[in-house]
C-alpha cells in the first residue's frame, strides 16, 4: 500500500480519536451547565421567597446613593 494513503489513514484515525474525546467533553460540560443552572435557579427563587419575608423585593430597592 501507498504510505501517503496509509498516513492520511493514521491522521484520520488520531483525528477519530480527538473528535471522539472532545465530544465526551462537550457532553459533559453541557450537563455540568444544566446542573448549575438548575442550582442558580433554586438560589433565585429561595432568593425571591427570603426577600418577601423580610417586605420587598431586593431588586425594587432603590440603589443607596438616591
Amino acid at each position: 500500500m501507498d504510505p501517503v494513503v496509509i498516513d492520511l489513514q493514521e491522521r484520520l484515525v488520531h483525528q477519530e480519536a480527538a473528535i471522539d474525546e472532545l465530544t465526551c467533553q462537550s457532553l459533559a460540560q453541557d450537563k455540568r451547565i444544566a446542573t448549575l443552572v438548575r442550582h442558580i435557579e433554586q438560589i433565585e427563587t429561595q432568593l425571591r421567597k427570603l426577600s418577601e419575608q423580610v417586605g420587598g423585593a431586593v431588586e425594587d430597592a432603590p440603589p443607596p446613593h438616591y
